[in-house]
């Protein structure tokens, strides 16, 4: 059995070269126990060398922060243009779809050429701005409390409607993608509204660049099993794309 220092620098040297560690795996490999690897993983967490997440440990913060809709337009803005391409080609004429908020569906809004009709039933004001100036949809802008940083409604009034609405695909944009947690957003609030947006919906597409990979927000929106495809771009790790594959869910790499 080896000693605490022993498995300290295992652990350590073994997050530096993948980015995260399994508690089972460290358990296995090292004949000990999984208490007594969250305990190993507590200590080292306490010495800010690495950060703890559901069943293991990463070297990077897994919780992302709440920022301001201009800021997270700029980031990744080239892979949310090539993402929101994929998506568009998804739309067919005479379709009713849903597109939640974010920066992702905002370029998704403006990727849409609707050469036939098309409603659009959306949370965010920008998205409903960018599409009414397109003669062929019909928006139907959801009401309720404004969050700013979204730029997007939320509460029990936008709720509401939803409960009486069917449509066939939902754009999705999130905070955080985790391979146990599910779909995460910053927004306890925001979170429940994409709840009743994929109760609404038939076919759920999550729209998330590659850095959301790993992260974790508040809100939880719901697991992996719910929702049918993730479009995201080159730089998923294989390792991730096959997980997700195994749990059900299609992954598509835009622009290829």
């Amino acid at each position: 059995m080896k000693s605490i220092t022993e498995r300290h620098q295992i652990i350590l040297r073994k997050v530096e070269e993948s980015g995260h560690v399994n508690v089972q795996e460290l358990s296995t490999q090292m004949m000990v126990s999984d208490v007594t690897i969250r305990k190993d993983l507590k200590l080292l967490e306490d010495k800010k060398l690495l950060y703890r997440t559901h069943g293991g440990a990463s070297k990077t913060n897994p919780y992302t922060n709440d920022k301001p809709v201009a800021e997270k337009e700029q980031l990744n803005a080239e892979e949310k243009k090539t993402i929101a391409r994929t998506a568009a080609a998804m739309i067919s004429r005479n379709d009713s779809i849903i597109i939640a908020s974010g920066t992702s569906v905002l370029a998704l809004a403006r990727a849409i050429n609707a050469d036939g009709h098309l409603t659009v039933i959306t949370s965010a004001l920008n998205v409903a701005l960018e599409l009414s100036q397109h003669p062929n949809v019909e928006v139907l802008q959801l009401g309720g409390q404004l969050r700013q940083n979204s730029s997007s409604v939320m509460g029990p009034y936008a709720e509401q409607i939803l409960t009486d609405v069917s449509c066939s695909l939902l754009f999705l944009g999130v905070d955080g993608i985790d391979l146990e947690t599910g779909l995460t957003t910053t927004s306890l609030m925001e979170a429940r509204l994409n709840q009743k947006m994929i109760d609404a919906a038939q076919v759920t597409i999550v729209l998330a660049d590659s850095s959301k990979f790993g992260k974790r927000g508040l809100g939880k929106i719901c697991g992996l099993d719910q929702i049918q495809y993730i479009i995201t771009d080159s730089r998923i790790s294989e390792e991730t794309k096959k997980s997700l594959e195994e749990k059900g869910v299609n992954v598509m790499i835009a622009g290829k």
